[in-house]
């Protein structure tokens, strides 16, 4: 039996048997994987790179060579029931862009992403004047594929803008995704929101 990460497991239980899943930024197809064997969801997995897709392939995961960043004009609306991405909205060119395409396509997204705003990464940078390295950000500040860095705020005024309701979210830190109930912008070093339009 397949064992996901901490994370995974909560986003999965938000995704009811029988949904139609586009996972983008799918990875090796283990999430995916895991709600076809145990929710009998349809869809598909967008991934980027070929080490991955073949991952999928291996899988027996349907997975579309696709950069996330041009779009999703290749689905029709509402042709999903739930969008998921998973670790991936701050490496997007145009987060706000995605944000929409998503929620074109599907009533509901689920989304994690790390927050900046992590107490440590805060007095990282204050203190040493250093951009942070932490296990949500784990890349050098020139390496990084990380370009649009934000916070649990950032993320809600964005859904705010457009008139998106977050209707869950979870927050933690660490592998073992201890969940952080107070102060989570400061505390939290990543979340899990759940939006629909």
């Amino acid at each position: 039996m397949t064992e996901l990460r901490a994370d995974l497991e909560l986003i999965q239980e938000w995704v009811e048997p029988g949904a139609r899943v586009l996972d983008l930024a799918c990875g090796d197809g283990t999430l995916l994987k895991y709600l076809a064997d145990h929710k009998q969801v349809s869809g598909y997995g967008l991934e980027i790179n070929p080490e991955e897709i073949n991952q999928c392939i291996a899988k027996g995961v349907d997975v579309i060579e696709q950069n996330i960043d041009d779009g999703l004009s290749n689905f029709p609306d509402t042709s999903f029931d739930v969008v998921i991405m998973s670790q991936a909205l701050q490496a997007l060119h145009r987060p706000d862009k995605a944000l929409q395409e998503m929620l074109r396509v599907a009533d509901e997204c689920i989304i994690t992403f790390p927050n900046f705003a992590y107490w440590k990464h805060r007095l990282h940078l204050g203190l040493k004047g250093e951009m942070p390295l932490s296990q949500a950000l784990p890349h050098e500040w020139y390496d990084t594929p990380n370009i649009h860095l934000s916070t649990f705020r950032d993320f809600a005024r964005l859904c705010e803008k457009f008139g998106y309701q977050i209707t869950d979210s979870v927050v933690g830190r660490g592998d073992a995704w201890r969940i952080v109930r107070h102060w989570k912008n400061l505390l939290g070093e990543t979340a899990i929101f759940r939006v629909k339009r």
